[in-house]
């Protein structure tokens, strides 16, 4: 660990020139795209400066489109896989990736996670973290943002792992939007909430980072997001490019101990 800083003082993440104060980061996410959509920004700009970024990601998303016949799921399964590949290489080409159960040949199913998976994964997953001995290890709240039971079931799976770390813990930030965020662009993902309670707006002046994007570090994070062009194409047609741009500009965490 090279941070000090007390999970409970650490000073507020408002820019991409205070991203040194997370020091090495894991980013545990449920499916390819949710660790570009949430904190892409966040990523390059740590990278940028030098510091350690790996992306954990627990399935490989086979499951994530409208034409199942056009995708089956083990073309979608690769499709994805040298999507989330190129989407962090946009990003900053020092970021690493890892898919969980790899290390074991057994990858987990999209749509299929569940909060208890077994001492194995959440073992495999602190293993890694262990591993990589971050700063900070950003992933969902328990609402998962939108709802989605991978989501939901990732939270969990990482919180158990931090809390099974020997040593000094890493901060844990989950994955949040801003009343303002949902006042501008709630309208469009509405169709994404799976319980009817996603979305909730949490209280800005309680974040741990409040990030919104703009010029190299914006544009970065639109080129990965258009490289996994299978799962953002058409929501970027849907909403035109500079809607689209400014919905993705906004990243936003809060200590796990507020969730």
């Amino acid at each position: 660990m090279t941070l000090t800083t007390s999970t409970h003082t650490a000073p507020v993440v408002r820019s991409v020139d205070a991203v040194h104060r997370l020091g090495t980061i894991v980013g545990v996410w449920a499916h390819p795209d949710d660790e570009v959509y949430l904190s892409g920004g966040l990523m390059a700009a740590a990278a940028a400066r030098g510091q350690r970024v790996v992306v954990v990601t627990a399935t490989r998303g086979e499951h994530g489109t409208d034409d199942p016949g056009l995708w089956p799921p083990a073309r979608l399964a690769a499709r994805r896989g040298e999507e989330i590949v190129a989407s962090l290489d946009a990003l900053h080409d020092t970021i690493e990736h890892r898919f969980l159960g790899d290390a074991r040949g057994r990858c987990h199913l999209d749509g299929s996670l569940r909060g208890d998976p077994g001492e194995d994964t959440v073992d495999e997953l602190a293993a890694v973290i262990a591993d990589v001995a971050p700063d900070t290890v950003l992933t969902f709240g328990p609402d998962g943002i939108t709802g989605h039971g991978d989501h939901r079931a990732v939270s969990a799976w990482t919180g158990r792992a931090v809390r099974q770390l020997a040593g000094a813990a890493p901060r844990l930030l989950h994955a949040c939007v801003t009343a303002r965020w949902v006042e501008r662009f709630g309208e469009f993902v509405e169709p994404m909430d799976d319980t009817g309670d996603a979305f909730a707006p949490f209280p800005a002046e309680h974040l741990a980072v409040d990030l919104e994007l703009d010029g190299g570090v914006l544009a970065r994070k639109v080129a990965a997001l258009r490289a996994q062009t299978t799962q953002t194409a058409s929501l970027e047609a849907a909403l035109g490019s500079t809607r689209y741009v400014d919905s993705v500009a906004g990243e936003y965490f809060r200590p796990a101990s507020a969730s």
